[in-house]
């Protein structure tokens, strides 16, 4: 099975490359930035454990435990860093957005403009200097 008149070597490539535990696929749109990715995972983790909390207060509540009042001052405290932690990772992104989001390309419009605008006063300045008058209109002051 593994000849060549079967496709072994072929064959094998094929089966390497399934194999693979892990492939990078191209993506679109480039991944999270560093800081932004920490606050995530760590919003990620508090909720997590948030909800546990809350699982594990409501079942103790159900049980009749005496745990289950300190479970659920812990749950409402852990809600309240829970929420926390998700604007954060909002504040976080939009920090960075404005920090290091606007990349400024040369040829973007408003560049373009600012420099046809600029054209236009140094001609406007250098035909007003070529006058006979010069830009005062044809006053001119002594020259003593």
């Amino acid at each position: 099975m593994g000849t060549a008149a079967h496709g072994g070597p072929q064959r094998d490539e094929q089966t390497e490359r399934q194999r693979q535990l892990w492939v990078d696929d191209p993506v679109g749109r480039p991944s999270m930035p560093e800081p932004v990715r920490t606050a995530a995972v760590r919003a990620v983790i508090i909720v997590a454990v948030t909800l546990t909390q809350g699982m594990v207060a409501l079942l103790c509540t159900l049980a009749g435990s005496w745990l289950s009042f300190p479970m659920v001052l812990s749950s409402v405290a852990s809600t309240v860093v829970a929420t926390w932690s998700v604007l954060d990772v909002w504040v976080t992104r939009q920090v960075w957005n404005q920090r290091y989001g606007v990349v400024s390309s040369p040829a973007s419009t408003a560049r373009r403009l600012r420099k046809e605008r600029r054209r236009a006063r140094r001609a406007a300045r250098s035909t007003a200097r070529a006058r006979p008058g010069g830009a005062a209109g044809g006053r001119r002051l002594s020259r003593a």
